[in-house]
């Protein structure tokens, strides 16, 4: 496995250990009904889970196991997939402080940092399109 997979599957499996630890969290009793954090978490677990968790193993095994560029150069370029990583973990970090936030205090600031969270993931998506599109060849 290159690198730059186990990368992306090392941190999916980061992502998942939190999500996980997240959802236990979220269940966890509270006195008088449903907990207040309930609603602040839920969709930060959630972006953990599909964006942190899923997205990024799926971003780490398709560099893997796509098929080859070439023989000589098996994965080809690989400056996309390179700057595709910080960018999508850069927008999980954002999006999983800034969502809560929001939640808490509708402040314009954290408004804006949930929007370059989106932008940044946006970023990170086409980036590997772009570059996992070049492996996609017919026979």
């Amino acid at each position: 496995m290159p690198d730059l997979s186990r990368w992306y599957v090392k941190t999916a499996l980061v992502y998942l250990a939190l999500a996980l630890l997240l959802g236990v969290v979220l269940v966890w009793p509270a006195e008088g009904g449903v907990p207040f954090w309930q609603g602040l978490l839920w969709p930060a677990w959630i972006h953990l889970l599909t964006v942190g968790w899923l997205t990024q193993l799926i971003f780490g095994v398709a560099f893997w196991l796509f098929p080859r560029h070439s023989r000589a150069r098996s994965y080809g370029p690989e400056a996309l997939v390179r700057a595709a990583y910080p960018l999508l973990n850069v927008g999980i970090v954002l999006r999983v402080v800034s969502e809560p936030a929001i939640a808490w205090t509708s402040s314009a600031w954290w408004r804006g940092l949930l929007v370059l969270s989106a932008m940044l993931q946006w970023m990170a998506g086409v980036f590997m399109v772009g570059y996992l599109w070049t492996r996609v060849k017919r026979r």
